[in-house]
């Protein structure tokens, strides 16, 4: 066991960091980013997605969709006002549970952040499939959509790499666009609208109930509405972000919500069932067609009319323009969250450095190389689209942990923003993300469970022996087991995780649960045993986390949204009751897990500080 701890870094060195970012961004530009980031691929494609995985229901999904999403944006609205960083939100659990909570947050939030540039734009190269057969079909890519996708990710890496300032003022002028062809869309969509389509196939809900639940994290529903954090990761480049980024944050939501869903009842009602060439009510079969490659523009053009026809033209445009002007932010997104763990230790500090506008270079680099990686094995916007939505949305349990905890150790903190009611909202907000990780059904979860526990190795090599007093050679070593367990752990159980076409039977399920469990177990209880004894506590404060994870995992087995569905021994609603009961206990776990950090001590004293010196200077 260790016996010597590295010397600790200065606890202001985050904040020394910070002040070399560039603090330009206004009100407008800051709402206009998370509405550029929300209004992207989402709307071109997850009304097809979501339609014919659960029928016309699916409209209520959007509305409960954006109602879990606000509940979960109160919570950042109050932290952002209060702790405006770039990258916050993979450094707001550092600040509350420590280093092992929080680098399994940064890890997760950083693969997530490279995702979506490369779902963008292959969201671009799939639309302009249905014209040119060379990038693809029905929704899958070719390697000339492929090559196209790197192409455009380029581009969104030449458009930061001049500053912030230069990316908000243009997305400004491209928000404009982007906000008004979607409005329009639905409109001219309403011209072709049948009331009939809404009982074809056996009514509102053809699928059961169920599906309308499960869809809000695999079609894109939640996808589409991830854009409201924008306004909290460029929270530290903004002129007044205690007072801009809640309205900001919540604004985008409430805007979002109306008109995703005006969309979505706009585009069931539009559906040409002969056009489309299935039979009407076949829901599921919409997936198969031509349709999938450009929903929104093929409907309008199916419909024969001269105005809608010319409008479907304006449309493919705007599959260029709305997905790209995203992708050009989440580039910036996945830059600033390779920043924050950086400045946080658990990356090298190249990572942080900046160019001479003000922006990570080497953080932005590989942002965009990492991210060309997951073309090999997601070569279609539908086969990443679920993913990206879980583990997004894994790291928004910290909001109302992180909010309850910072009102407990640091209540006299700043809080320009302070939401009412946070001992209700908060729990809310946590039950909000982990409802739908939970519907969106045990494969995914299994998947997502994989891509977080296969970066620990990544804690122990670069944070473990920086700063845990971790022997460096035990750290390698035990780092490399892990993460051959870890790939052979999904390797040999790909019916758990979804990639075989029979679903897992319940032997195969719990082998994999029981692996995956011993495994993170037991390298965890080694690195907190090879620790400094005063840095062990930062290892079991993020118990809560997995087991919040693993738990998700193994209930949703045997329910509704498991490989036996409707056969399933907890049915839907109970499934959900169950789901909420078990995530409101570990919420409390995790609110009971949260500590006052070095950092918040840090934090709380430069304030006290900067408090002092306003007195003296106005004596």
């Amino acid at each position: 066991m260790a016996e010597n701890v590295l010397p600790t870094e200065a606890l202001a060195s985050s904040e020394v960091s910070d002040r070399q970012l560039r603090k330009t961004l206004s009100f407008w530009e800051l709402f206009c980013l998370g509405m550029s980031a929300i209004i992207g691929s989402g709307w071109l494609f997850a009304t097809m997605a979501a339609s014919s995985f659960a029928g016309p229901a699916v409209f209520i999904a959007w509305i409960i969709g954006g109602i879990l999403i606000l509940f979960i944006a109160l919570n950042y609205a109050e932290l952002a006002g209060m702790l405006p960083r770039s990258g916050a939100i993979v450094r707001y659990p550092h600040l509350t549970h420590g280093s092992y909570t929080g680098y399994l947050m940064a890890w997760t939030y950083f693969l997530t952040g490279i995702m979506v540039p490369v779902i963008e734009a292959e969201a671009v190269a799939t639309y302009f499939s249905s014209l040119f057969n060379a990038f693809g079909s029905k929704g899958n890519l070719t390697l000339a959509g492929s090559l196209l996708v790197i192409g455009l990710t380029i581009v969104f890496f030449l458009l930061n790499y001049f500053g912030i300032k230069f990316l908000g003022r243009l997305n400004l002028i491209l928000t404009i666009w982007k906000f008004i062809i979607p409005v329009l869309t639905f409109i001219f969509l309403f011209i072709l609208f049948q009331a009939s389509n809404f009982t074809a196939g056996g009514g509102l809900a053809p699928r059961g109930w169920n599906f309308v639940f499960q869809a809000i994290p695999l079609t894109g529903i939640v996808f589409a509405y991830l854009g409201f954090r924008q306004a909290v990761e460029y929270s530290g480049e903004g002129r007044n972000p205690q007072r801009d980024v809640p309205r900001a944050t919540i604004i985008c939501v409430l805007t979002a919500t109306a008109l995703y869903t005006l969309l979505q009842i706009a585009f069931i009602g539009a559906i040409n069932w002969s056009k489309a060439g299935v039979n009407p009510g076949d829901w599921v079969a919409l997936a198969g067609t031509k349709l999938a490659s450009a929903p929104l523009a093929l409907t309008l053009q199916n419909s024969g009319m001269a105005l809608l026809v010319a409008f479907a033209s304006l449309l493919y445009l705007d599959s260029a323009i709305s997905p790209g002007a995203t992708g050009m932010v989440y580039i910036g997104t996945g830059t600033r969250t390779l920043y924050g763990t950086s400045v946080d230790g658990y990356a090298p500090g190249v990572f942080s450095k900046m160019n001479r506008f003000g922006i990570p270079l080497w953080s932005l680099v590989a942002t965009v190389v990492i991210g060309w990686l997951v073309l090999l094995p997601f070569p279609s916007w539908y086969k990443l689209v679920g993913i990206i939505s879980n583990a997004t949305v894994l790291t928004y349990v910290m909001g109302g942990v992180g909010l309850l905890v910072l009102r407990r150790v640091a209540p006299e903190m700043k809080r320009p923003f302070r939401l009412g009611g946070a001992g209700f909202w908060a729990p809310v907000g946590f039950i909000a993300a982990a409802l739908i990780i939970f519907w969106s059904g045990t494969s995914e979860v299994a998947v997502v469970s994989v891509g977080v526990y296969i970066g620990l190795p990544i804690y122990g090599w670069i944070y473990g022996i920086r700063k845990m007093g971790l022997n460096a050679i035990v750290s390698i070593v035990v780092g490399i087991l892990m993460a051959v367990a870890m790939v052979m752990i999904g390797y040999f159980n790909q019916a758990a995780l979804g990639y075989t076409s029979a679903p897992a039977t319940f032997s195969q399920f719990i082998l994999f649960w029981v692996e995956e469990t011993v495994a993170v177990i037991v390298y965890s209880a080694i690195v907190w045993f090879f620790s400094a004894q005063e840095k062990r506590h930062e290892i079991w404060r993020a118990a809560w986390l997995v087991a919040l994870i693993q738990g998700l995992l193994l209930i949703s087995y045997f329910t509704s949204f498991g490989p036996n569905g409707a056969k399933a021994p907890i049915p839907f609603p109970i499934d959900t009751l169950v789901a909420i009961v078990y995530a409101l206990i570990i919420f409390y776990w995790g609110y009971y897990s949260g500590y006052k950090t070095e950092e918040i001590s840090e934090i709380l004293g430069q304030q006290s500080e900067g408090a002092v010196e306003q007195v003296s200077s106005a004596d």
